[in-house]
């Protein structure tokens, strides 16, 4: 029987990857006083609602979608935080 996993998707440039829109937020900190921001790197958050037999099963999907379309390997590392998704709460009438 299959059950709805919910997915938190991280995906960032890879440490060795030039990041310019981390390094002109940095910047405009700078400009704003806060001189002791040492770097900022700028990412993206995924969300992912989907049914599995199993959390691996679940884990693989979702490696192979971040693989194919939201993340490029190549420049970009991922982290999924996974964990069965909570019942939506009953309407009241």
């Amino acid at each position: 029987m299959s059950q709805t996993y919910q997915a938190k998707i991280f995906v960032t440039l890879r440490p060795s990857v030039l990041d310019p829109a981390g390094v002109a937020v940095q910047s405009g900190l700078r400009h704003m006083g806060y001189d002791n921001v040492e770097q900022v790197r700028i990412g993206k958050y995924v969300e992912v609602k989907l049914m599995a037999d199993d959390e691996a099963a679940a884990r693989q999907q979702l490696d192979h979608m971040c693989d194919q379309l939201l993340a490029n390997p190549v420049i970009e590392n991922y982290r999924v935080e996974l964990s069965p998704a909570e019942a939506p709460a009953e309407a009241k009438v």
